[in-house]
């Protein structure tokens, strides 16, 4: 049990620092081809060597995602690529695709391997025919229930470690295998491009009444029939724990440095506080309020608890949830002093509340009364992006400290 490996998204290697700060054992990365999310920052060959030498100096994983599902052309140059990776002294590959995966086993026999979602095993059976295989590890499909998931645990062969999303945005298209984007702008989905059209505004429309454009829901603006909800699993780790799952999972390679910390932290503090003490296990309502403190849509416990019903869609909106902004991180603090040197992210000024979180830290709050640039120089604000700027702090901080403050209204 003590096992459990909490794994994060990594879309650049700021991202990536983030989550091993914040208490991820593992990150998942892309690198610049052969990946399902072509608009994240994503690596290239060098930043992953540098990334898997940050994570092995401090005990860490990191693994590369190569599950598009790819068309002839795209699996040109492939075999040097995975040689590359192993080059790189990556700790795992994860592969949907047969022929991607016959190619590793071609090229790298000796690299391990780990079965992407987009697979979409649902089954024991299909779960021992790949560790048949060589697979070392299966990130099962998200449409499975706790139930559904002992059953494959508990009845696959001893070595198969399993992996499941717990927290992060929801595909309307089975395991993620969609053809929406491709039919409607082009975009392949399942080789990297989702242009997310399960997102948009829609009207029905009658064969016969072309041009009448009727709601399925009664809001005028439209409805966005395909539009889910965020997962969130954190008041559910003992469940987790108990079906077999070995890696928890957070989505989200195309969100911001501050989402992942913030994510991280919450699941961190959650996992750990079980590990401690099963028995004597409470859940803390800090942690759920501090993932609503990072960008989401609503959320749910999408298959987890059996077939999602209405509730599992959002019919009146595509926008995310964001109530606070992320203005600064902490890059030194003087105790003597009680001043710490902090890098802007987005505008402060005297007078704003702000609250302060850390890697091993509680969170707390201030008002902020006096800031300094770099020279020295008393400011009233900070507008300027990566301004560097000093405070006084009410409470000792610590480095890669988080700095937010609760958008006003009407500021959005």
């Amino acid at each position: 049990m003590n096992n459990i490996e909490l794994l994060a998204p990594a879309g650049n290697m700021e991202k990536l620092k983030m989550a091993f700060i914040y208490g991820a054992d593992a990150v998942y990365i892309g690198g610049e081809r052969f990946g399902l999310r072509a608009f994240a920052g994503n690596f290239d060959i060098d930043e992953i060597k540098e990334a898997v030498n940050y994570a092995h100096n401090i005990g860490k994983r990191v693994y590369v995602t190569v599950n598009i599902f790819p068309h002839n052309e795209d699996l040109l140059g492939l075999d040097q690529y995975l040689l590359e990776l192993q080059k790189a002294d990556v700790d795992a590959i994860i592969v949907s695709d047969p022929g991607v995966f016959l190619i590793a086993k071609e090229n790298i026999p000796d690299m391990e391997l780990h079965l992407s979602t987009q697979a979409n095993n649902t089954n024991y059976k299909s779960a021992e025919f790949w560790f048949k295989q060589g697979v070392k590890r299966i990130v099962l499909a998200r449409e499975l229930s706790f139930e559904e998931i002992k059953d494959i645990t508990e009845n696959s062969p001893e070595g198969l470690d399993f992996e499941a999303f717990v927290h992060g945005a929801m595909c309307m298209s089975y395991s993620g295998r969609c053809l929406l984007s491709n039919y409607m702008v082009g975009r392949d989905a399942n080789r990297g491009q989702c242009a997310h059209p399960c997102r948009y505004k829609y009207y029905l429309v009658e064969e016969k009444r072309p041009g009448e454009y009727m709601p399925v829901e009664e809001d005028s603006r439209g409805t966005y029939i395909f539009n889910s909800k965020d997962l969130c699993m954190i008041e559910q780790i003992p469940e987790l724990v108990e079906s077999g799952i070995k890696s928890f999972k957070i989505e989200g390679r195309m969100k911001s440095a501050y989402y992942v910390a913030t994510v991280i932290r919450a699941y961190r503090m959650a996992i750990d506080s079980y590990l401690k003490n099963p028995a004597g296990y409470k859940f803390d309502k800090n942690w759920s309020d501090e993932l609503n403190k990072a960008s989401h849509r609503e959320f749910s416990k999408g298959f987890y608890e059996g077939k999602p019903d209405s509730n599992g869609q959002i019919y009146n909106t595509s926008a995310y949830v964001r109530d606070y902004s992320f203005v600064g991180l902490i890059l030194d603090y003087d105790e003597a002093t009680k001043i710490a040197t902090i890098e802007q992210r987005n505008k402060m000024i005297i007078g704003d509340e702000i609250e302060i979180i850390g890697p091993h830290k509680e969170m707390f709050k201030q008002v902020i009364e006096q800031m300094w640039n770099d020279l020295g120089d008393a400011i009233e604000s900070a507008p300027h992006p990566q301004q560097i700027i000093k405070m006084k702090m009410n409470q000792p901080v610590e480095k890669y400290g988080i700095l937010r403050r609760e958008y006003k209204d009407g500021e959005q």
